[in-house]
């Protein structure tokens, strides 16, 4: 569970050469409606012209039925589910976004990240003459992309990433074929596969296990794929620089059933959990999850420590993830309803309460409470991941600084405010630990205040130390 202001933007879905793309990506979009559920859209392409639908809520509300789906004509798609973390939450701004341009030609474009470039992109492009659909960083690529003198596709989105910065997975359609590429850093995952002789893009695996697809490999940092008739090509355009793998998709963002990085998510997340009570034990008679994206740190924690697992908190899931909702108000509401304890489990036992993370506070605080009021004789709060102090601009839209609760209080001065009996984070170095890769081709610019490019001072609103 990760505090209420914490969010991860967007998931990507592509195809090429399958009947039915639409349906095949509607899948796919709804295996990774964690990655947001603000908005949906599918773009698909019959080999002449695009079909598109996109709207405001989660995938089921969007593509409401098969009617709607099988007006989406072609062999190949792209989609995308969204929460806004650059542009504002409205209608204009959901992806794909789709251009014309030079001859009336069709492109259109799903983007996970955030580029920290945007602002000074943005003011020079308007001042040549572009004007923008939208308020999203993804559109300037396409902007990039259409002022590119380059004639052929790949080679004019080669020349548009030689000119942004940032963290970007992403996902293009022409009429007639498939494009996608990363970042060199590759701070967000995007994953290749096959579906018999179709070519599958996504987010995560997670998204080629609903449609039967075969995970093959992921799309490599810095690399730009190009899918059409002739098979796939693939290239890099950009200089080699230090990975760094969002640290976070294994903590939290990623679906445990699926494979980042070239990782199992359950695996590293179990791995994480061990770590953490090796670090900080505790005397207790059950440890507890908050659910149910600490289950799998919470059973780690179990097995290394000897500590009795046990459902001690329930969470309602029909209001859907606290984190996603753009508005503070639903937030709130979401806070109160979402988990419920056990009583029968707690009453008069010394307990261990697994979380992934705490961003305010504010949300542990009053699980905390909740553990109270329902008798529990001991609460000791451990945390599978380092305190948070320092926003991230690759992609996760946190909070400022300032309301960051680690960014301005001691591992002490917290616990006291959570109400419990002990507190314990994971170590940086103890979460680097347990992914199979090199612990240097991770960010923990979030954990560690030191990023691995540079943000622009509008972009930061603080001084930043580089890495």
């Amino acid at each position: 569970m990760i505090e209420e202001l914490l969010h991860e933007n967007c998931g990507l879905f592509a195809i090429y050469g399958a009947k039915k793309a639409a349906e095949l990506t509607y899948l796919g979009l709804y295996a990774l409606q964690h990655r947001g559920q603000e908005a949906s859209g599918i773009v698909s392409s019959d080999g002449h012209k695009f079909c598109q639908l996109k709207g405001m809520g989660q995938v089921n509300d969007v593509f409401a039925s098969k009617e709607v789906l099988a007006g989406l004509k072609g062999q190949m798609a792209i989609g995308h589910n969204r929460y806004s973390t650059t542009g504002s939450s409205s209608v204009a701004n959901i992806q794909p976004i789709q251009i014309s341009y030079r001859g009336n030609r069709l492109l259109a474009v799903g983007h996970n990240g955030n580029l920290t470039n945007s602002t000074s992109l943005r003011k020079k492009l308007e001042k040549e003459g572009s004007i923008f659909q939208t308020t999203t960083d993804s559109e300037i690529i396409l902007h990039l992309i259409a002022h590119s003198k380059k004639e052929k596709i790949e080679e004019s989105l080669a020349d548009a990433l030689t000119k942004v910065t940032g963290a970007y997975s992403l996902v293009f359609i022409t009429p007639d074929s498939i494009l996608a590429a990363r970042d060199p850093y590759g701070w967000r995952p995007l994953a290749l596969g096959r579906l018999n002789d179709a070519w599958v893009v996504a987010s995560e695996t997670c998204a080629f296990d609903i449609i039967g697809a075969r995970y093959q490999r992921d799309v490599q940092p810095g690399e730009i794929l190009l899918i059409n008739k002739k098979g796939l090509k693939s290239f890099y355009t950009s200089k080699k620089v230090k990975h760094a793998f969002c640290i976070f998709e294994f903590i939290y963002f990623a679906r445990p059933d699926s494979m980042i990085f070239g990782e199992n998510v359950d695996k590293v997340r179990r791995r994480l959990g061990h770590q953490l009570a090796k670090e900080k034990p505790a005397d207790a008679d059950i440890v507890i999850a908050v659910p149910d994206s600490s289950n799998t740190h919470t059973l780690g924690y179990s097995e290394q420590s000897g500590i009795k697992f046990e459902v001690g908190m329930i969470r309602n899931h029909y209001i859907g993830r606290t984190f996603i909702h753009p508005e503070q108000k639903i937030r709130d509401l979401d806070a109160r309803i979402k988990y419920n304890p056990v009583k029968g489990v707690l009453k008069g036992k010394k307990i261990v309460i697994v979380d992934d993370s705490i961003v305010r506070g504010t949300t542990s605080r009053k699980l905390v409470g909740m553990l109270r009021n329902a008798g529990t004789k001991e609460v000791h709060f451990r945390v599978s991941s380092p305190p948070i102090i320092s926003p991230c601009f690759y992609g996760i839209d946190m909070p400022t600084k300032e309301e960051l609760i680690a960014s301005t209080k001691s591992v002490e001065q917290i616990r006291r405010y959570l109400g419990v009996d002990s507190l314990g984070y994971l170590s940086i170095e103890g979460m680097l630990s347990m992914p199979s890769l090199p612990r240097e081709n991770f960010c923990v610019a979030c954990f560690s205040g030191k990023y691995p490019s540079k943000i622009e001072n509008d972009i930061g609103k603080f001084a930043l130390e580089l890495k």
